[in-house]
C-alpha cells in the first residue's frame, strides 16, 4: 500500500493528522505500507525570510485573542496524540521551500519520517526558525545526516524541481488544503482525521483491494 502525504511542516493539523496515520498503521501490522511524504507549501509566495509571528498573527488570524483560541483547540486535539505545541515560542512564519527539500533528501535515505517529524517539533514545541539554514542543518543532524553535507545541500536547490512538481500536482488535484491524504494513486481523503477514522479507512482500502475494485 502507498500512501502519499501532502503537507507542510508548518501545519500543526499536518503533524496530528500524520501522527494519527503512523498510530493506525501500528494497529493494522500486517498492512505493507510504503509513506511518501509530498511537498505542499501552505503560502509558497512567502519571502524566504518568512515573516514575522505577530505579523501573522495580526493579519492571518486576526490578532491574538482571535489566535489564542485557535491555538489552544489545536494544542488540545495534538494534545491527545502527545504532541505538544508551544505557539508562543515560534519566532517567524518561514518560507518552507528548503524544508520540504530536506524532507526529500532524507526520505531517499529513508529517514523522511523522522525528518518530518522533528522539523514539526523544532517549529511548533522548540520555537526554532526552520526557514533558516543553520537551524535546518542542526534538525538535520539530530535524525542522523551529516550537517555539512546538508548545509551545502541547502546552498544549491537540488530537489527545488520535485518541490515545485509537488506543489503543481497537488494544484491539479485540486488539492487546497492539508494533510491530503492518497492511496494507492485511487483512494484520497483529508483532514487530521480521529484514529478510528484512520484504521476504518485502511481496512476499507484493504477491502476494496481484495474486491478488485
Amino acid at each position: 500500500m502507498r500512501i502519499e502525504v501532502w503537507a507542510d511542516v508548518v501545519c500543526p493539523w499536518c503533524w496530528i493528522g500524520e501522527t494519527r496515520l503512523y498510530r493506525a498503521l501500528g494497529q493494522r501490522p500486517d498492512v505493507e505500507a510504503q509513506v511518501v511524504w509530498r511537498a505542499f507549501q501552505l503560502q509558497p509566495d512567502l519571502p524566504r525570510e518568512g515573516k514575522p509571528w505577530d505579523e501573522v498573527i495580526r493579519t492571518k488570524f486576526g490578532g491574538p485573542e482571535r489566535a489564542k483560541a485557535m491555538f489552544q483547540q489545536v494544542a488540545a486535539a495534538g494534545a491527545h496524540d502527545d504532541l505538544r505545541f508551544d505557539f508562543n515560542a515560534i519566532p517567524s512564519h518561514p518560507n518552507t521551500r528548503d524544508a520540504h527539500r530536506l524532507v526529500l533528501l532524507a526520505q531517499q535515505s529513508g529517514i523522511g519520517r523522522q525528518m518530518a517529524e522533528a522539523l514539526f517539533a523544532a517549529n511548533f514545541t522548540e520555537g526554532r526558525d526552520i526557514g533558516k539554514t543553520g537551524v535546518l542543518a542542526d534538525v538535520a543532524a539530530q535524525v542522523g545526516m551529516d550537517r555539512d553535507r546538508v548545509a551545502r545541500f541547502l546552498g544549491g536547490d537540488e530537489l527545488g524541481r520535485e518541490v515545485d512538481e509537488s506543489q503543481a500536482e497537488a494544484a491539479s488535484l485540486g488539492i487546497s488544503g492539508v494533510p491530503y491524504f492518497v492511496i494507492d494513486g485511487k483512494y484520497a481523503f483529508s483532514g487530521a482525521q480521529s484514529l478510528e477514522t484512520f484504521v476504518s479507512v485502511l481496512d476499507r482500502v484493504r477491502e476494496m483491494e481484495a474486491a478488485g475494485d
